[in-house]
């Protein structure tokens, strides 16, 4: 009996022995580096092993016949190798390719910041633009410390590259702002309208932007607004220039919120402890209030709506360019209204939609007065002083509707974008000095865009884009490209090159001067280098813009 159990157990250990296969060797990169950490199993088995730092691994395995063998790695793509297992030991060597991975892929950057994603670059937060020394906690005083744009103390603007204010544009959820800043005083730059803890996202680009924005020769600001609160909230402010409050709701399902603010400032008491260079004999006052409401309309759904109103008034004299013994004294009134509507949402699983709509209306009431050195009104009739005092009367509207599809390719990052707006625009403007004039300019402006974002690999990128636009004021089309790429250089840096073209229309004090004005154009070439760690950003520039048509002024 004896006998006979030892005879089972020898039989039983050869045939365990015929069944297993030992499985052994290494997994290399593309670039024939060893893969540490990779899993390897059978399918539907426990058999499998863990590469080394070398990227050596052994296993034995008792599964037997043709066999799925798979291997995968944390950023790389899966693999998977029928292998047959029939007791002869096997030595393999597998290579994974690299995986397209948002966190690890390189970022087009040429000509911009971005601060729109925690997985990319942040230059400057909403506390970041707060505390920025002599900003002011204005967004466009803040980004005019960045390389690229200059301090211009007199007028209000994104001066970039040597370019006019007027040549950069601000976008807000997408869609163009006709008057992100308050109305232009004489050789004094206004701020922006708009807060800088309304925006979670900032995306600054001093040349060579995305073919998705136009109508901005030197760059573009695109700002995005934040989602849902992250709690309810209430505020009041008083301080001895003024008086502030506001209450943020958010619902208990996490889903839905709404608010709305209210902010009063009068300068007076600040102007009178503290004597003021320039001379203004109405102090500024400001009311401002707004509203809001955010709905996660999905999983991935995301509507939101921001309304503001704001009124503000001042006076200030300036010194007479023709005459030492004058001045001009300058009153101004505005009101603007501004609404915007946004809704993101994914299609599916490649395809996501974003739509856009908003309108604003600004009201300017301007009123010049001619004075003498006792502030007293003055009445000269001959030129240049008879057309000194002057009224404007001006109401300038913009109404938009803006929709972007996107289309990813494949299973990695590359996407198409593709699109179109149309906004409506209408200027009434009434000027009065000797003579009255009313001038009314009205422009249906199209645009169809298409981009796409090509990544080749996680260190190398392309955007290449083409845009339509036509206007029907001017009566023309134009039809521009836009290309990009990066490459990566190690860990921290990167090389952007950037080419485009760029039209404006001619701004509206142009066009009452000379109606027949027609688009200008700017050439962008782009060359940068960036190094970028947790403390400091490093980044140098090569750039190089051409004009054409560019409209000029001279003395008259």
């Amino acid at each position: 009996m004896n006998h006979l159990i030892l005879l089972l157990l020898v039989l039983f250990s050869q045939v365990t022995a015929i069944s297993q296969t030992p499985v052994k060797g290494r997994i290399l990169t593309a670039k024939g580096k060893p893969l540490s950490g990779a899993s390897l199993t059978i399918k539907d088995s426990y058999d499998g092993a863990t590469t080394d730092s070398t990227g050596y691994f052994e296993f034995t395995c008792n599964e037997s016949g043709r066999q799925l063998l798979q291997v995968s790695a944390i950023g790389y793509k899966g693999l998977e190798e029928v292998v047959e297992l029939n007791g002869s030991p096997l030595n393999l060597r597998l290579v994974l390719k690299e995986a397209m991975d948002e966190l690890k892929a390189v970022v087009v950057t040429a000509g911009s910041f971005e601060a729109s994603d925690s997985k990319r670059t942040t230059v400057l937060s909403s506390i970041d633009v707060v505390t920025t020394a002599s900003a002011n906690a204005d967004v466009t005083a803040a980004l005019r410390t960045l390389p690229g744009t200059q301090q211009i103390g007199e007028k209000e603007g994104l001066f970039v590259r040597g370019g006019s204010g007027e040549e950069a544009r601000v976008f807000i959820d997408g869609t163009l702002v006709n008057n992100f800043f308050y109305s232009a005083l004489p050789d004094l730059a206004t701020r922006g309208r708009f807060s800088p803890f309304l925006f979670k996202g900032t995306v600054f680009s001093s040349g060579g932007y995305s073919a998705l924005y136009g109508q901005a020769l030197s760059g573009a600001l695109i700002l995005e607004t934040i989602d849902l609160p992250e709690q309810s909230s209430a505020s009041v402010g008083i301080s001895s220039v003024g008086l502030s409050g506001g209450y943020q709701h958010l619902n208990k399902k996490k889903s839905a919120s709404w608010g709305a603010n209210y902010g009063y400032t009068n300068l007076l008491p600040y102007f009178e402890l503290v004597k003021q260079r320039p001379d203004y004999f109405r102090v500024p006052a400001f009311h401002g209030a707004d509203a809001n409401f955010r709905v996660k309309t999905s999983k991935t759904g995301m509507l939101k709506f921001y309304a503001t109103f704001q009124q503000n008034q001042l006076g200030i004299r300036t010194p007479d360019i023709d005459s030492a013994a004058l001045k001009n004294a300058f009153g101004l009134k505005n009101y603007n209204l501004y609404a915007n509507l946004s809704w993101k949402e994914r299609l599916g699983k490649k395809w996501k939609l974003y739509a856009g709509t908003s309108y604003s209306i600004n009201q300017d009431d301007i009123q010049n007065r001619l004075q003498n050195s006792d502030n007293k009104d003055q009445v000269i009739n001959f030129l240049p002083f008879s057309t000194k005092p002057f009224s404007v009367d001006s109401r300038s509207g913009l109404f938009q509707f803006k929709t972007v599809f996107d289309r990813r390719i494949g299973t990695g990052l590359s996407v198409l974008r593709f699109g179109g707006e149309w906004l409506y625009f209408r200027d009434n403007i009434g000027f009065r000095d000797t003579l009255l004039r009313q001038t009314v300019l009205e422009d249906q402006f199209k645009a169809a865009f298409a981009e796409l974002d090509v990544y080749i690999t996680n260190n190398l990128a392309a955007k290449i884009g083409t845009r339509l636009e036509h206007s029907s004021l001017l009566n023309r089309a134009n039809m521009v490209p836009r290309i990009s790429m990066a490459y990566k250089l190690g860990e921290k840096g990167q090389a952007s090159l950037a080419y485009g073209i760029f039209y404006q229309k001619p701004e509206r004090n142009q066009l009452l001067v000379n109606p027949l004005l027609q688009f200008t154009k700017a050439t962008h070439y782009i060359a940068n280098y960036q190094l970028i760690n947790s403390s400091y950003t490093f980044r140098a520039e090569a750039f190089y813009k051409k004009y054409d048509d560019l409209v000029k002024t001279f003395p008259g």
